[in-house]
C-alpha cells in the first residue's frame, strides 16, 4: 500500500466579528449585469458577492454602437445616489484569489489561486453550497479564460508552464498544454490568457503571444514584439483581432489573418495590468496600469485605432490589478481591501478647447465622428460657463501613439475645412508634446467606495512559542495567544519592532508550528515532525481553570491544542466506539454458536515411524507434527524495546525496581541526567545506566506480551514488569553467537531511551521469530489497517475481535483513551475557529486542502476525517499517543565557585553532566545539595530549599531557578559547546560551611583531578 503525502493540520485563529468584505488587497473582479452583481476575489482567499442596485442593461438609445451615453443631468462632479450592500461571501481558497471569471451564462462563477486550485462556485443556486474544486495545478493559478458564456469548460494558466481545460460539470480535465516543452530553458509560466471560438491565447514573461487550439493543444501561432511580462489579453468576436498588455508600457493590437503586430499604443507611461472590453469589436476597451491610471480608448467610427480618442478616466493611489465596466460605471480592484466604482466617460461627445485657444470661446468643438453621426446629443446640450456639461476635459486626453495625431488637432482642423466652406485641408496644427499640459483624470474621485476591512500583514513569534505580535493595514498592533486563539491585547498605531522588544521573554521553547498572515489572518501550522517537540511548566500557565499541579509539571504546546481543536470529533468518536464494541460481541456470540456443542477438542492421528528428533520420544502414542528443530529447542526472545541495547557482550540484568509510573503527566523527574566523562562520545552517554538522581521514575520499560510480541502499552498503569534478559550461560553464548552483527546494528539503529514520556509510543522491534502454541499453525496474519484516521479505529477494532475471541461473553472495555484534563488543562475554543487538514504534494508543487471545517464542525464531519485525517492524528486523540522522538539533551559542567564548597565530580574526576533541555535549573542545585552534605533519615517538611541556600552562575549571571537548560545556553553561555556552571552558598545555612571545612581536603582532591578542564576557571567578580 503506497503511503499517503505528508499531511498537516492547520487552524485558523478568528478575527473580531465584523462587517462581509475583504482584509487584503483585491485581485479579481466579475460583474453580473442581469442582477446587478459584482463578485471579487482577494488576497485574503475570500470571494464576495455585492449588491449593486444599479441598472447595468443598457438601454434601446444607447448601444454599443452608437456609444453609451450620459442622461442629461451627469456631469464630471455629480455622484450617484445608489449604494453597495453586501451580498454574500465564502472562505473559498486558502491562499490569494488571483482570477475571476463567470461562466454558463452568469450562473456559475470561477476561481483561481495561489493554493494551486480552481474552484466553481454557484452563488445563485437555491441551495447554499461551498466552492468546489475542479481543477488542480502544481504551481500558482494566474488566470483563467472561457470561450463564451455558455461554454461547458474553462481553461486555466499558472507558474507550473501549464494551461489547463476543466470541465464545469465536474468531468476533470479535457487537455492539458504544456507551454514550456517546445523551448528549452523557456520560462513558460501563465500570467494572461483569452479564449474565443477556436483560439487559446497566453502571455507570460517570454514577452511571446501564443495562440493555441484548445481542440488539440497544438500551437497554432506566435507573436513577438513585446519586451517584458505579458499580463493581459483580449480576443474579439470574430477571432481575427487581439489586444495585449504588456509590462513594457504598452498596448499591441495584433491581427490573427495577417499574422503580425498592426498598432503599438503608447498611451500609458507604466506597466499595463488589466485590460477590458465588452465590445464584440474591441472597438472600446478599458485599460490600467501599475500608477493606478484608467485609460478608456475608443476607435469607434475611425479607420484606424489609433485615429480613436483616449481618455485618462480616474487615477487610483495603488496599481489596478483588474478592471470590468458595465452600464455607465467602472469598478477597479488594487492593493487596497476596497472596492471603488468610477462613472464612465462619455467619448461620443465633444472635446473641450485647451485654455487660451481662439476656438475656446464656442460652446463645444466636436470631433469628425461626433460632426457626422445623426444621434449625437451635444446640439442638445446646455452650457454652464462656457462649456459643456459632455464635454472631455482636454487635460484628461491621452495620446495613443507616438505616430497619432492629438486630438484637439485633429478637431480643430475638421472645423475649419467644414466652416471655409471649401474642399481643401489646410495643414494641420501638431501640438508638441511641451505644448500639452499636465495630464488630469476627468474623474479624481470615486463615485462609491466598497470598504474593506483591516487584515493582518506582518507578524512576529515572541520567545515562549505561544504568544504572537501582528500588524494590521490600519497600523495597530495586536498580541494573540496561540493555545487558546484569542486576541490577548491591542497595542494601537505603533511599530511592531518596539512592541516585540518591551513584551519579549528571556526563554527559549522549542519550535513546534509556523504561523503566516498570507490571508490577513493568523494561521497555525501543525506537523508531525515537529508539533510535539515544545513543552512548558504549566506553573507558568494563565489557566483558565484552576488545577493542581505537581511540581515541575510540563505541558506539550502541540497535544494540548489539538485535544480541543477536535474535542467534538473525540466525542463523537467514543459514541461510535460503543457502537462498534457491541457489533463485536454479537459477531463474537454468534461465532461461539457455530461450533458444534459434541466437537472433540482434538483429533488421535494413526502411529506413524517418523522420527521426530534423534534422542527424544513422544510421551504419547499419538503422533504429533514435527518441529524443525535443527539439533536443539530455540528460546523466544522478547520481540520489543527491551532488547533495543543488545550488544555483542553478555546483555545487563535490568534491576527489579526498573520501572516506571505512566503518569498522564510529563514531569521533571521523568528525564534523566546522567555523568559523562570528559572524552566519553555521545553514543556511549545514550548506552549507560539511566538511574541516577535526575530520573526518579526510571526509564520506560515495554511490557512484553509471550503470546503476540507486542508492546503492551496502557496509560495511567502504575508500573510495568521488568524484562529480564535470558540468563542461562549456554543460552547467552548461543544468543551472542547467533546475533551479534544484527546486535551492532540493533544498537546503532535504536538507542536505549533515557526517559520517557506517558503518552510516547514506543515502536515495537520486528523480528521473524514466531510462538507455535499448537501442532496446527496458529501464526496469525497481518492485519492491514488504512494509513489514515480511520486506520486507528481499524487497530481498535481488531483489538476488541481478539479480546472478545479470547474472552467471550465479557463486556470490552473501551480502548478510547483521550488525554486528560491534568494532562491538557480544558481549553474553550470559539466554535467558528477554521480547521483545515492539507496534504503536502511535492509531485503536484505544494500544499492543498483535503478538509476544511471549524471547532464547532469536526463532531458533524467525523465521516469525511476518518478518511481525509492523517494517522499520528487519530493516535493522539483516540489513544493519547505521540510519534516517538528522542529528547533533546544538553551537556554541562558542574563545578563549585571558587572552591567554597565541595565537588560533586566522581571518583575519576568527571563533573560532566547531561540532561533534558527544559531541566530547570533548582533541580540542578537539588542534585549538588544532595551531594555535598549529609542527607537526613527521615525528611524534615520545614527544611530549606536547595535554591534558598544554594545560587547557580554561568558565565558571571546568577542564574534564577526556574531558568531551563535551553534558555542558559541560548541568553547567557551563547555558545554550542558544553555549559561551565558553578554552585556556590549564600551563607543562609551556616551548617553547610561546616560541613565543607570538615570535607575539604577531599574537596580539594575532587577538584585537582578533573581533568580536560582547565578552561573552566571561576569567572571574574
Amino acid at each position: 500500500m503506497a503511503r499517503k503525502a505528508r499531511q498537516r493540520i492547520n487552524y485558523v485563529l478568528p478575527l473580531a466579528n465584523t462587517p462581509g468584505g475583504h482584509r487584503l488587497g483585491v485581485n479579481g473582479l466579475a460583474v453580473d449585469p442581469d442582477h446587478s452583481i459584482l463578485y471579487s476575489g482577494g488576497r485574503d482567499g475570500v470571494i464576495c458577492a455585492w449588491d449593486l442596485n444599479l441598472d447595468l442593461k443598457p438601454s434601446p438609445s444607447s448601444s454599443l454602437s452608437s456609444g453609451q451615453n450620459l442622461s442629461d443631468t451627469d456631469n464630471y462632479s455629480s455622484r450617484s445616489t445608489a449604494f453597495t450592500v453586501f451580498r454574500h461571501q465564502t472562505q473559498a481558497h486558502t491562499h490569494w484569489v488571483n482570477d475571476l471569471i463567470l461562466v454558463q451564462n452568469n450562473s456559475a462563477l470561477v476561481s483561481a489561486s495561489s493554493d494551486l486550485t480552481v474552484k466553481v462556485w454557484r452563488p445563485q443556486g437555491q441551495d447554499e453550497v461551498p466552492a468546489q474544486n475542479i481543477g488542480l495545478h502544481s504551481d500558482y493559478v494566474k488566470c483563467l479564460a472561457s470561450p463564451s458564456f455558455n461554454a461547458d469548460w474553462v481553461a486555466s494558466g499558472g507558474l507550473d508552464h501549464k494551461i489547463c481545460l476543466w470541465d464545469l460539470n465536474g468531468a476533470g480535465e479535457k487537455l492539458q498544454i504544456n507551454v514550456a516543452k517546445e523551448e528549452i530553458g523557456a520560462k513558460g509560466s501563465i500570467y494572461a490568457l483569452s479564449a474565443r471560438g477556436s483560439i487559446l491565447a497566453s502571455g507570460g514573461p517570454e514577452s511571446v503571444l501564443k495562440l493555441w487550439d484548445p481542440k488539440t493543444g497544438e500551437r497554432i501561432n506566435k507573436f513577438v514584439g513585446h519586451t517584458d511580462n505579458i499580463r493581459a489579453i483580449l480576443i474579439n468576436e470574430a477571432g481575427d483581432l487581439i489586444l495585449s498588455a504588456s509590462s513594457d508600457q504598452t498596448v499591441k493590437v495584433w491581427s490573427v489573418t495577417a499574422g503580425r503586430c498592426m498598432h503599438t499604443l503608447t498611451m500609458h507611461n507604466d506597466s499595463v495590468w488589466s485590460l477590458f472590453s465588452d465590445h464584440p469589436d474591441l472597438s472600446v476597451f478599458y485599460s490600467s496600469d501599475r500608477s493606478g491610471l484608467v485609460a478608456k480608448t475608443d476607435a469607434r467610427g475611425a479607420s484606424e485605432i489609433e485615429e480613436g480618442i483616449s481618455v485618462a478616466v480616474c487615477q487610483e493611489h495603488d496599481g489596478i490589478h483588474k478592471i470590468v465596466a458595465a452600464g455607465d460605471y467602472i469598478w477597479t480592484a488594487s492593493a487596497s481591501s476596497s472596492i471603488n466604482r468610477w462613472k464612465d466617460v462619455d467619448t461620443q461627445t465633444g472635446i473641450q478647447d485647451p485654455p487660451g485657444s481662439p476656438f475656446s470661446s464656442r460652446n463645444s468643438i466636436p470631433d469628425a465622428r461626433s460632426m457626422s453621426s445623426p444621434t449625437s446629443p451635444l446640439s442638445e446640450s446646455s452650457t454652464i460657463n462656457g462649456i459643456s456639461k459632455k464635454q472631455i476635459p482636454f487635460p484628461s486626453l491621452l495620446r495613443l501613439s507616438n505616430a497619432a495625431p492629438f486630438p484637439f488637432s485633429k478637431s480643430r482642423d475638421a472645423d475649419t475645412s467644414i466652416t471655409s466652406g471649401t474642399s481643401i485641408r489646410s495643414p494641420p496644427s501638431v501640438l508638441l508634446d511641451s505644448e500639452l499640459p499636465a495630464m488630469v483624470p476627468a474623474y479624481s474621485e470615486p463615485d462609491e467606495t466598497i470598504e474593506g476591512q483591516h487584515g493582518l500583514i506582518k507578524h512576529t513569534m515572541l520567545n515562549d512559542r505561544r504568544r504572537v505580535l501582528t500588524l494590521d493595514t490600519a497600523g495597530e498592533v495586536i498580541m494573540w495567544d496561540l493555545v487558546t486563539c484569542r486576541a490577548i491585547k491591542s497595542f494601537g498605531k505603533r511599530h511592531l519592532e518596539d512592541v516585540t522588544s518591551e513584551v519579549n521573554t528571556m526563554e527559549s521553547v522549542n519550535t513546534w508550528c509556523s504561523v503566516n498572515t498570507r490571508t490577513g489572518r493568523l494561521s497555525c501550522v501543525l506537523e508531525e515532525n515537529n508539533c510535539f517537540d515544545a513543552e512548558v511548566y504549566a506553573d507558568e500557565m494563565d489557566l483558565e481553570q484552576p488545577m493542581e499541579l505537581r511540581e515541575d509539571q510540563r505541558i506539550n504546546l502541540g497535544k494540548w491544542v489539538l485535544r480541543y481543536l477536535f474535542a467534538n470529533l473525540i466525542d463523537q468518536e467514543i459514541k461510535r466506539d460503543e457502537d462498534r464494541r457491541k457489533e463485536v460481541v454479537i459477531n463474537a456470540e454468534h461465532m461461539q454458536t457455530l461450533h458444534r456443542s459434541n466437537a472433540p477438542s482434538s483429533i488421535d492421528l494413526p502411529a506413524s515411524s517418523i522420527s521426530i528428533d534423534p534422542g527424544t520420544s513422544p510421551s504419547h502414542e499419538s503422533v504429533t507434527t514435527p518441529r524443525v528443530g535443527n539439533g536443539f529447542f530455540s528460546h523466544l526472545l522478547t520481540p520489543s524495546l527491551s532488547i533495543g541495547v543488545a550488544t555483542p557482550a553478555n546483555p545487563p540484568t535490568l534491576p527489579s525496581s526498573h520501572t516506571t509510573n505512566l503518569a498522564p503527566m510529563a514531569e521533571e523527574d521523568s528525564h534523566s541526567l546522567e555523568k559523562k566523562s570528559s572524552h566519553q562520545s555521545q553514543s556511549g552517554a545514550l548506552t549507560e545506566g539511566v538511574n541516577d538522581y535526575f530520573s526518579s521514575k526510571p526509564a520506560l520499560v515495554a511490557e512484553s506480551n509471550g503470546d503476540n510480541g507486542k508492546t503492551v502499552s496502557t496509560p495511567g498503569a502504575g508500573q510495568a514488569e521488568a524484562v529480564q534478559s535470558p540468563s542461562e550461560p549456554e543460552k547467552e553464548e548461543k544468543s551472542k553467537e547467533s546475533g551479534s552483527r544484527f546486535g551492532k546494528k540493533f544498537r546503532m539503529t535504536f538507542p536505549k531511551k533515557l526517559g520517557g514520556r506517558p503518552s510516547v509510543e514506543l515502536k515495537p522491534v520486528v523480528t521473524d521469530e514466531k510462538t507455535e502454541e499448537s501442532d496446527k499453525s496458529s501464526e496469525k496474519e497481518e492485519k492491514v489497517v488504512d494509513d489514515n484516521f480511520f486506520g486507528t479505529i481499524q487497530k481498535l477494532k481488531y483489538e476488541y475481535e481478539e479480546k472478545a475471541q479470547a474472552h467471550p461473553g465479557q463486556p470490552l472495555p473501551s480502548g478510547i483513551c483521550p488525554s486528560l484534563p491534568n494532562e491538557t488543562p480544558i481549553l474553550r475554543l470559539l466554535p467558528h475557529c477554521a480547521i483545515q487538514i492539507q496534504e503536502d504534494r511535492p509531485d503536484q508543487g505544494g500544499i492543498s486542502d483535503v478538509y476544511r471545517g471549524s471547532v464547532g464542525s469536526v463532531g458533524q464531519d467525523a465521516d469525511l476525517i476518518e478518511q481525509k485525517g492523517p494517522m499520528w492524528l487519530g493516535d493522539l486523540l483516540l489513544r493519547n499517543q505521540v510519534p516517538f522522538k528522542e529528547p533533546l539533551k544538553i551537556a554541562f559542567v558542574l563545578l563549585p565557585y571558587e572552591d567554597r564548597l565541595p565537588s560533586i565530580a566522581s571518583a575519576d574526576g568527571n563533573a560532566r553532566l547531561n540532561a533534558n533541555r527544559m531541566l530547570r535549573s533548582r533541580k540542578i542545585l537539588s542534585y549538588v545539595a544532595e551531594r555535598i552534605e549529609p542527607q537526613p533519615l527521615e525528611p524534615d517538611p520545614d527544611a530549606m530549599k536547595p535554591e534558598e541556600y544554594l545560587e547557580l552562575y554561568c558565565n558571571g549571571h546568577s542564574v534564577p531557578p526556574k531558568m531551563t537548560l535551553a534558555t542558559i545556553r541560548t541568553y547567557i553561555w551563547k555558545a554550542s559547546s558544553d555549559i561551565i556552571l558553578y554552585y556556590k552558598h549564600n551563607d543562609k545555612k551556616p551548617s553547610l560551611l561546616e560541613t565543607h571545612s570538615d570535607s575539604k581536603p577531599e574537596a580539594e582532591h575532587h577538584e585537582h583531578s578533573l581533568p580536560g578542564f582547565g578552561t573552566a576557571t571561576p569567572a571574574a567578580h
